[in-house]
């Protein structure tokens, strides 16, 4: 029975594995996941539940220097996610060194007030003894209130992690049902997935100049799902790279996201996807609006 509750938000510059730790955290596939920086766009909810408290973990955007609208609104969605939580958890990776993003955001944490806990990610692909000069310099730059070594990819760490943040829950009825393990619509969830297979088959720009908009999502009596899915790239030489030659790329791209969509929804799924152009549309501020990237 919940008793407790704890807000958290999840921060940290790009590709330190926070969407990897929001999905083990969550017990399944919620956040998309790929070797590019910038992948999260939205704040992304994961819940879970031990020991009569549930978690709810905010991952965020990778905090960068902003190019375009889209960039803007995705710094600012990190920034609004550090306020008005119980706690923060900074992931970084195991290199003695903090640069200018990570000082930048634990700024925003002092600001803030809110207890942070930093978890230093990826420990399985280093020696443990380089993570005392990791520690010691993260721990010069802020007092944190713990620190855990943790690899979000095979879970070492992972309930130590949640042990040091249920020091910060509070008294409250729960916020979600049991057994919820995101706040994301469905629609929204599979767009993203389908984002992801576009962001590990495509290179260089092209990837970070796409959208995808689930145009229809219907249930049959069967419980087979319909799915109809546009994909938005901003140049016309983009749209001829993602179909591929005689429709392959586009095909392996739809077959890749069918198979991670049927492991969410726990049914066959009929994936149709179509590609379009829409130029600049990361500068658009109707179109940011239109793919639900906006603050309100």
């Amino acid at each position: 029975m919940i008793s407790k509750t704890c807000m958290i938000t999840i921060c940290g510059r790009p590709n330190v594995g926070k969407s990897t730790l929001a999905n083990t955290l969550a017990g399944e596939k919620i956040a998309i996941v790929s070797d590019k920086p910038q992948t999260t766009r939205n704040r992304i909810t994961a819940i879970c539940q031990r020991n009569g408290t549930q978690f709810v973990f905010m991952d965020t955007p990778g905090f960068h220097k902003p190019r375009t609208r889209l960039g803007d609104y995705m710094v600012g969605v990190v920034r609004q996610s550090v306020a008005d939580v119980d706690a923060v958890v900074l992931v970084a990776e195991p290199v003695a060194t903090l640069g200018p993003q990570e000082r930048e955001l634990i700024g925003g944490i002092r600001a803030s007030g809110v207890p942070a806990v930093l978890a230093v990610n990826k420990i399985d692909t280093v020696e443990p003894r380089t993570l005392l000069a990791v520690i010691a310099a993260y721990a010069e730059a802020f007092d944190f209130a713990a620190v855990v070594p943790i690899s979000a990819k095979n879970g070492d760490g992972v309930e130590e992690l949640l042990a040091e943040l249920e020091k910060f829950a509070v008294p409250s009825e729960p916020l979600f049902d049991e057994g919820t393990t995101t706040d994301q619509p469905e629609k929204q969830v599979c767009a993203e997935l389908i984002r992801e297979k576009l962001l590990r088959n495509l290179d260089r720009e092209v990837p970070h100049g796409t959208a995808v908009e689930v145009t229809r999502f219907s249930e049959r009596d069967s419980g087979i799902i319909d799915l109809e899915a546009t994909i938005y790239c901003e140049k016309a030489s983009h749209k001829g790279i993602i179909i591929g030659k005689h429709g392959a790329m586009l095909k392996k791209i739809g077959e890749e996201a069918r198979q991670d969509i049927e492991t969410f929804m726990g049914t066959k799924v009929y994936l149709q996807t179509w590609v379009k152009v829409k130029e600049n549309w990361r500068d658009s501020q109707s179109m940011l609006k239109n793919f639900g990237y906006t603050d309100k």
